[in-house]
């Protein structure tokens, strides 16, 4: 992972010089994976968020604001218990390795002083947060507790020995020469990335492909010289701290020469926050509305089978007219029909030749049951197009009400997924649970800020949706959803807004739609008082008229600055 010792090393440096001497005011866990604990540090609030998510395992400053639960959990209250009014005394990283320890002064609960170490390790889906009495070495507790069966080299359960992971006997590039590192590489063995990572503790892959591609088949000599570079910058502290784009997003605080159009910035925690964010926050109300994802789905696959269904009984529907000539026919031409006929050649009417036509007949039936049957045959018909016409309307409005909530949830924050929830109890999706009546809160839809100033309302869900367009908006204001494709309603606070700010809400708009990786993605806008709610019509759907269309490319950077505007 990209967040290896070298990137460690940089946040252990700047927290040494933001959070020391600091004191713990909050200790919050909004999920089973997270902590989040605030630090008043220079005059200064600091967040510090700990994570042990198994693919987002990380610890940085952060800005970001986070849900927590109406109960806080037990390891939450163990933290408060000892932690709370701490000061913090020293952050050390452990080696090279992804390791840091945070050494706390506090009060017990007689008034004594105290030291207590908080260990973060950060090691996938193994990472975990460890409490320890330094006095003894026993854990307090830890956010995942591994017993014996589990891991034989070592237990983390409160009461415990507190134990290292094991070393993975690597070369610290601090501590150890350059040529003693080559003299460890295999260079007939190939995949030297591989070795490198290996080989020289805290570097990940990414490290190793930078160094293999500044050096270009070059010598042992020439792997020497990269890896003094290397260390040269390590004891420096020359940092770059960048997010890269390529096959995935990778990130780091070195110069990745082998990645290209890395997104620079101040310094590793706003690089670490801006990298995380999105990602962290999608998995996180994934994990929390998975069993809505999953009854959704089912749902989308009912209708689309239905839908199918459907379609097929038009199809079948186009027939009837056949029949209904049939029986015109034989009726006109009862004269000469006989019961016991299997068939009867006659004049087709209808046909400008005037050609004739051969029916089929039941031998059972007389000619006028035969023309009857033709007739119930067309009616059937009749009505079961009229019919499976009505359901496909109503089929595809309900694909598109469901297509619309998954939208939502790949884009919803944590303070949205309560308004999902409620809404699909609301239209019968799932059982009401008996609970106590909460006060009703008011829609909270994002707000964002265009380059001139202009307030601009992103709905998230369709609660927010309907409050930003019905009752958020004046009829002037400017109303924007991208065409026919599923997303957010779109509020520009003006009745006058510039071209620039309504290209900048288009973005937002398609941006927070199904197309949201799409280029050229249309986007309609138009007056509010154009836009209008049929009776009876599910949660967020509205027609419109009056509309133009433009077509615009969604981008991360352009949402994180209008985002930023508004914070400012």
């Amino acid at each position: 992972m990209p967040f290896d010792g070298i990137v460690t090393l940089e946040v252990n440096h700047e927290l040494q010089d933001i959070l020391i001497g600091g004191k713990i005011n909050k200790i919050h866990q909004p999920t089973t994976t997270e902590m989040i604990i605030s630090v008043r540090n220079h005059s200064k609030n600091h967040t510090l968020l700990l994570s042990v998510h198994p693919s987002y395992a990380r610890m940085h400053l952060t800005k970001e604001k986070m849900k927590n639960p109406a109960e806080p959990p037990m390891f939450c209250m163990v933290m408060r218990k000892h932690l709370q009014s701490a000061v913090i005394k020293e952050i050390k990283q452990i080696d090279m390795d992804r390791i840091i320890a945070v050494h706390f002064n506090a009060m017990n609960e007689i008034g004594d002083m105290t030291e207590k170490t908080l260990y973060i390790e950060i090691m996938g889906r193994h990472s975990n947060i460890v409490l320890v009495n330094e006095q003894n070495k026993k854990i307090i507790d830890c956010i995942k507790h591994i017993p014996p069966f589990q891991n034989r080299y070592r237990s983390l359960l409160p009461g415990a020995d507190y134990i290292q992971p094991p070393s993975q006997n690597k070369l610290d590039p601090l501590k150890s020469d350059a040529a003693s590192i080559v003299k460890k590489l295999d260079f007939n063995a190939g995949k030297l990335d591989q070795q490198l990572t290996s080989t020289i503790a805290g570097i990940s892959r990414v490290v190793g492909k930078e160094i293999v591609h500044k050096v270009r088949l070059g010598s042992a000599a020439a792997y020497e010289e990269q890896i003094e570079k290397l260390q040269n910058l390590l004891q420096q502290r020359d940092f770059s701290p960048a997010i890269y784009e390529g096959k995935k997003e990778d990130f780091h605080v070195l110069p990745l020469t082998h990645l290209t159009n890395g997104q620079q910035f101040d310094n590793v925690h706003e690089m670490l926050d801006a990298f995380y964010r999105d990602k962290a926050t999608r998995d996180r109300v994934k994990q929390q509305m998975k069993d809505l994802i999953r009854l959704i789905k089912n749902e989308l696959n009912k209708n689309t089978r239905k839908l199918d269904i459907h379609q097929k009984t038009l199809k079948k529907a186009n027939k009837k007219e056949d029949f209904r000539k049939k029986g015109e026919l034989l009726t006109a031409n009862m004269h000469i029909v006989e019961r016991g006929d299997k068939e009867v050649s006659v004049i087709d009417y209808y046909d400008p030749l005037q050609s004739e036509i051969i029916i089929k007949l039941d031998t059972e039936k007389a000619p006028s049951e035969n023309a009857q049957t033709f007739f119930k045959k067309y009616k059937k018909l009749s009505a079961a197009e009229e019919m499976a016409q009505k359901e496909i309307i109503k089929t595809k409005q309900e694909i598109a009400y469901l297509e619309d909530l998954l939208v939502q949830i790949e884009h919803a924050r944590d303070e949205d997924l309560e308004d999902i929830r409620t809404e699909l109890q609301d239209e019968g999706y799932i059982k009401k649970q008996k609970k106590k009546k909460k006060k009703t809160t008011k829609p909270m839809p994002e707000k964002f800020t265009a380059h001139d100033g202009t307030p601009i309302y992103v709905g998230r869900n369709n609660k927010q949706n309907e409050y930003v367009t019905h009752k958020l908006a004046n009829k002037n204001d400017m109303w924007l959803h991208t065409l026919d494709i599923p997303g957010s309603h779109i509020i520009i606070k003006s009745n006058n807004p510039t071209q620039e700010t309504i290209e900048e809400a288009a973005i937002l708009a398609a941006h927070y739609s199904k197309a949201q990786g799409s280029a050229s993605v249309p986007v309609d806008y138009t007056q509010v008082k154009y836009v209008k709610k049929p009776s009876g019509a599910k949660p967020g759907f509205v027609t419109y008229s009056n509309q133009k269309t433009l077509y615009v490319t969604p981008t991360e950077e352009l949402v994180q600055a209008l985002r930023e505007n508004n914070e400012s």
